[in-house]
């Protein structure tokens, strides 16, 4: 049976997509371009949550919906406007409730709606597995075709991976293009990527995905004619077994990837010298990981003022950007804000993220940051602890911090804190919550292992410094001879306190 989740018909469900006002054109101030919609109003320059130039430079960019690319008319340049894909959802419910089929709907329809498509309808059939030959159930294809017709999509996005037979024989059937979930992932990372590093992550990951999907059809198969069929009209080179355009593809792709990792190597290598760095100088590391728009960037913005990118669209953040906060008693340590995690996250992403994704493996806590406002928060830190695992960071501290509090309900709040022990109820936006998040952090950061006393000459202050820096003082007193400080340090900073040990 093929039913429309309850969302189908409820059109304020979906952000709005109507197009941006004129006046609001590449040029126009960028309050102008922030009035073009409705969920933006409030992401205002004195916000202190979001980086408001970043964003300004992701929106300029961003497809605007109801134009079109056709120049009817038209000759100058400047008029070209930008189709908006209109797509259809369809998934298989095979487990869970309704409500779990839902959520994963509307969580599909996000994604498309962050890689710049306009929604028309979603579809969800009931059966114990995805058809192997068309995903979706033989029968109800030509009503999926029905539908597309009847909404005028191009279209169609299932939400699951699709096998290169599958995309060909539902394309074939539908008469309109097939996107599965992973390829829209990879889609939008695709977009959001701007760092070297991240543009060489979803790159690779993306050739990693099209060389399991390659095809082709008729004479596109085969570039060369090989034996007789070469005859002697073909020329020198053209007679023999030839190679097919797609074995030349995957060749092309191979080398490609293979460029590509190399690159990454050496990127890695830069990354690995400053988290080295960090640990030499005995400098906590705290990792904020969750699900993709969990407030995480918001979270960061508050705490350290990094002004990095915040945007109510699905994985706005890429690259890894690495500030450093202090502890009330002056102890120094680095929050690093990560790629989100989502349901099902492509495989090829976290390897190609790997090295990335490292910053959460290496840390000494990690902040799981989960949205409280959420449909489904459960299922969200189930998803990001499943990712967590898979990079070898399950044995990392883990601190639950419930975001966007302010828009939650708070008995779903009061739940999550209930069962996720230790957790912080937090909101980014109006910063409630946060004095006590960071108490928490200071509390639950490693404390240096070596505890000392030492009398410290006035003309060696910079031991002193250090001592507050990345140490943790518990005592000081001035002398006429010297600083005596009682603190917990690290084993490099008690080897050079040795000659002042009293």
């Amino acid at each position: 049976m093929t039913t429309s989740p309850r969302w189908a018909d409820e059109p304020s469900t979906f952000p709005d997509n109507d197009a941006i006002p004129p006046g609001s054109e590449a040029g126009g101030t960028p309050d102008a371009a922030l009035r073009g919609t409705s969920e933006r109003d409030d992401l205002v320059a004195d916000d202190p949550t979001t980086g408001e130039f970043d964003l300004d430079d992701r929106i300029s960019l961003r497809r605007v919906g109801g134009l079109s690319t056709e120049l009817e008319d038209v000759s100058e340049v400047e008029y070209r406007q930008l189709r908006l894909e209109r797509v259809v959802l369809v998934g298989v419910w095979t487990d869970g409730s309704v409500d779990d089929a839902a959520n994963s709907l509307v969580e599909l329809a996000a994604l498309a709606e962050t890689a710049g498509s306009q929604v028309l309808e979603g579809l969800v059939q009931r059966r114990s597995r995805p058809d192997a030959s068309t995903f979706i159930g033989s029968g109800k294809v030509g009503e999926l075709r029905d539908v597309v017709l009847s909404t005028g999509a191009d279209t169609v996005i299932c939400d699951g991976e699709l096998s290169a037979a599958q995309l060909r024989n539902l394309e074939d059937k539908v008469k309109v293009k097939v996107v599965d979930r992973t390829a829209l992932i990879l889609d939008i990372f695709a977009q959001h990527a701007k760092s070297r590093e991240g543009k060489t992550q979803v790159e690779l990951a993306q050739l990693d995905y099209l060389s399991q999907r390659l095809r082709g059809w008729g004479e596109n198969l085969s570039r060369q004619a090989g034996g007789r069929a070469g005859g002697a009209t073909g020329g020198v080179g053209t007679r023999g077994p030839g190679e097919t355009k797609l074995e030349t593809d995957r060749r092309r792709i191979r080398t490609r990837m293979a460029k590509l990792r190399r690159e990454l190597v050496a990127m890695r290598t830069a990354r690995d010298t400053k988290r080295a760095e960090r640990r030499r100088r005995s400098v906590p590391a705290v990792a904020i990981a969750g699900y993709t728009n969990a407030g995480k960037s918001s979270l960061l913005n508050r705490l350290t003022g990094a002004g990095v990118l915040v945007d109510d669209t699905l994985f706005a953040t890429l690259d890894p950007t690495v500030r450093r906060s202090e502890t009330s008693d002056g102890r120094i340590y680095t929050l690093a804000d990560t790629v989100g995690f989502v349901r099902h996250l492509p495989h090829q992403l976290v390897e190609a993220f790997r090295s990335t994704l490292e910053e959460v493996a290496d840390a000494d806590l990690v902040l799981h940051v989960v949205d409280g406002s959420h449909a489904d928060p459960e299922g969200q830190l189930r998803a990001v602890r499943e990712v967590l695992a898979e990079i070898g960071a399950q044995d990392v501290p883990e601190l639950v911090v419930v975001n966007k509090t302010d828009a939650a309900d708070p008995l779903v709040v009061s739940r999550l804190l209930r069962v996720e022990r230790g957790a912080v109820a937090v909101a980014a936006r109006t910063g409630a919550g946060l004095d006590q998040l960071r108490t928490v952090i200071e509390r639950r950061l490693p404390r240096p292992p070596v505890e000392m006393e030492a009398l410290v000459p006035y003309d060696r202050g910079e031991l002193v410094s250090r001592m507050h820096r990345t140490g943790e003082v518990l005592s000081v007193v001035h002398e006429p001879a010297g600083t005596r400080v009682r603190a917990r340090v690290s084993e490099g900073l008690a080897a050079a306190l040795e000659p002042y040990a009293v």
